[in-house]
């Protein structure tokens, strides 16, 4: 059976690393080598991409081990800078597994698309008239992607909502739209919009400026549990430092900025190795978090009544698997290929279990050790690199460097030159 509890893997050097998760998930050496390669994409292809492309950047793309989601096992590909970040997910999601891992689930994939009508007399009336053509419209709307209707999306709902603003009141036509497995559904959502608009204009004589989807997702939702063993985490003591640490950002916009950063961490890392829209999962992410008026954790935390944690996760995940750079970049096809997953909804559910990963390592952390011990022990790496050191001199500096809890280049410097001096 495959299992995603990979004992040392930490410990194997690149390559190994890459044969355990090919022979995981099935990839073809085209496929391991598009992931081993630098770049992983053609100069060519870049520039089909995005425009004025002068070369490609590299990220570091690691995976995190021990995932059991929904009773099967995954191997999760992550993209990110940061030190510590595959090392924390991994390991909490070992812990996670003492429980039976982590429990999804997600609604269907729809989005707003938004209709901005202006300079309307009564509103009210604009809104009595919009919902009394509900149905014509949505029929219009459909008619602009027949391929996706075919395929069970389309226009599903239309919604009227009236907003005051600086320039006065505005009607505010939402229309919902399932994308099915499309990335976000931009250009689907976005058509239909369109489409409607001057149908909108004759109904209410109003003007329409704005015809844009929204990323504040919020039909399109994931949300992840898990039970973390007391025994399992540090006991008893642990559970209680993670309440603490929750109850802190729940009450404390400054704090839970930070604390949905981690969460982030995790999440943003899986979407952009599979080739997703960052930007698109970040805004919504915070604007989810700001909804009820004051900016709150995306996760929450309880103890049960055997003492241990249960910690919860819901944001909008408008992730696909059809479309953007999903479809063409090899590197984010493989990483698909890894991760084997076969709806946009399934995609989304384990980056919610990710990101509820993330942030509990992040809170275990700061409520027992402090963030900064593993975190800091990673980044000394880059430290001792920055100063300098090559091959076996790297580890040999990070040691010194992190007993002094001196992570510095000077001091790298220092500790180098001593090394090479006998």
């Amino acid at each position: 059976m495959k299992t995603s509890k990979i004992s040392g893997f930490y410990k194997l050097p690149p390559s190994e690393r890459l044969e355990k998760v090919k022979e995981f998930a099935g990839l073809t050496d085209e496929e391991a080598g598009s992931i081993a390669s630098t770049g992983g994409i053609a100069m060519e292809q870049a520039d089909r991409m995005i425009e004025n492309v002068i070369g490609t950047m590299d990220v570091p793309l690691g995976i995190a081990t021990n995932f059991l989601i929904n009773g099967r096992d995954y191997l999760i590909p992550m993209a990110i800078e940061e030190p510590s970040v595959v090392a924390a997910a991994s390991n909490a999601a070992k812990m996670a597994r003492a429980k039976g891992g982590f429990q999804t689930s997600s609604t269907e994939p729809r989005m707003i698309g938004q209709i901005q009508l202006t300079g309307i007399g009564d509103p009210e009336e604009a809104k009595e008239r919009i919902l009394a053509k509900k149905d014509e419209l949505l029929a219009l709307a459909n008619k602009q992607d027949p391929v996706l209707v075919k395929f069970g999306g389309g226009a599903r709902d239309l919604e009227v909502r009236l907003i005051e603003t600086m320039r006065g009141r505005m009607v505010i036509c939402h229309i919902i739209v399932d994308c099915r497995d499309a990335m976000g559904g931009a250009n689907a959502v976005n058509t239909m919009a369109e489409a409607i608009a001057p149908e909108l204009e004759e109904l209410t004589d109003g003007r329409v400026y704005l015809r844009i989807i929204s990323n504040l997702a919020v039909h399109r939702l994931a949300r992840a549990e898990a039970v973390f063993a007391k025994e399992a985490i540090g006991g008893p003591e642990v559970v209680e430092g993670v309440l603490e640490a929750y109850a802190f950002a729940a009450a404390d916009p400054y704090r839970a900025a930070t604390h949905n950063k981690g969460i982030m961490n995790g999440i943003t890392a899986m979407v952009l190795a599979t080739g997703n829209d960052t930007r698109a999962i970040e805004a919504g992410a915070h604007a989810y978090a700001a909804l009820g008026g004051q900016y709150k954790p995306l996760t929450s935390y309880e103890k049960n009544e055997d003492g241990d944690l249960v910690g919860h996760i819901e944001l909008p995940m408008a992730v696909g698997l059809i479309g953007g750079a999903t479809a063409v970049h090899p590197v984010a096809k493989a990483c698909v290929k890894v991760l084997g997953v076969k709806t946009a909804g399934e995609l989304g559910e384990v980056m919610a279990a990710v990101g509820l990963a993330q942030n509990f390592a992040a809170l275990r952390a700061l409520a027992t050790e402090g963030i900064q011990r593993g975190h800091m022990s990673l980044h000394a790496r880059n430290i001792a690199v920055m100063a300098g050191a090559e091959g076996e001199e790297v580890e040999k500096v990070v040691e010194v460097l992190v007993a002094e809890k001196k992570v510095r280049v000077d001091r790298a410097k220092e500790v180098l030159k001593e090394i090479r001096g006998g």
